[in-house]
Formats: C-alpha cells, sequence, structure tokens
C-alpha cells in the first residue's frame, strides 16, 4: 500500500480539498482516521 497521507495532507493545506473531500480519503483506505484528525485538526466522525 503506497503512503498517501501526504499526497493528501498537502491538497487538504493547499486549499485544493475539502474536509469532506479528506473523510473520502479515509473510506477508501487511503489515510486512517488518526491521520484525517491529524490533517484537519479535528476529530473524525463517520456520517
Amino acid at each position: 500500500m503506497l503512503n498517501k497521507f501526504p499526497k493528501v495532507k498537502y491538497f487538504y493545506d493547499s486549499g485544493l480539498w475539502s474536509k469532506d473531500r479528506v473523510r473520502d480519503a479515509v473510506a477508501k483506505n487511503w489515510i486512517t482516521a488518526g491521520q484525517y484528525e491529524e490533517i484537519t485538526e479535528e476529530k473524525y466522525e463517520e456520517e
């Protein structure tokens, strides 16, 4: 499995991705819920 965390973080920090898009990355198993929280600084809650 490739480490997609740096790419997802870059897209979010650059304003290219919303929190919803980062949440989608968790659903696709690109990042973990913990990494979502690290990127967005918000608790991950499943919808």
